[in-house]
């Protein structure tokens, strides 16, 4: 039995984003560089968020902070790949909204990786944690699994 987790498929996820490699995704070994999974990340929850206008970088009173990120790879994705990014809400709390993200390498189903992060939204001005307003928390309850 392996310890391995197995990857996720596009059933698991609520929202969809789709992005198109780069000619520099690639790396010397011909495969999308794993910085760049980070970077999709950013741009699917991001977009979602701005699409769905509870976020706004430039005048928003609250943004939100990564605090804490992870990722697990699969299968080797390259330009000129075009990734689905899977996206899901596994934890709102007070301040605080873990994003789930799958990546999806052109019209597979499995994830060829799969990541996370942590946001906890804070006053712009102060950097001091602010609650999850309901208007934001209403479109984020939209990503949670069963909801």
């Amino acid at each position: 039995m392996s310890d391995r987790p197995t990857p996720s498929t596009r059933g698991d996820y609520r929202e969809f984003r789709t992005i198109h490699t780069r000619w520099m995704d690639n790396d010397m070994y011909g495969h999308m560089n794993n910085v760049v999974h980070y970077s999709l990340f950013d741009t699917a929850v991001n977009g979602w968020l701005i699409e769905n206008g509870v976020l706004d970088p430039h005048a928003g009173e609250t943004i939100g902070l990564v605090v804490e990120t992870g990722c697990r790879y699969f299968a080797e994705m390259a330009f000129p790949d075009i990734v689905t990014a899977g996206i899901r809400v596994a934890r709102l709390g007070t301040s605080s909204v873990r994003y789930e993200i799958g990546l999806f390498r052109n019209d597979e189903d499995t994830a060829s990786a799969e990541g996370f992060f942590v946001h906890v939204y804070v006053d712009a001005a102060t950097r001091r944690p602010a609650p999850v307003d309901d208007a934001r928390r209403e479109v984020l309850a939209r990503l949670v699994p069963n909801a």
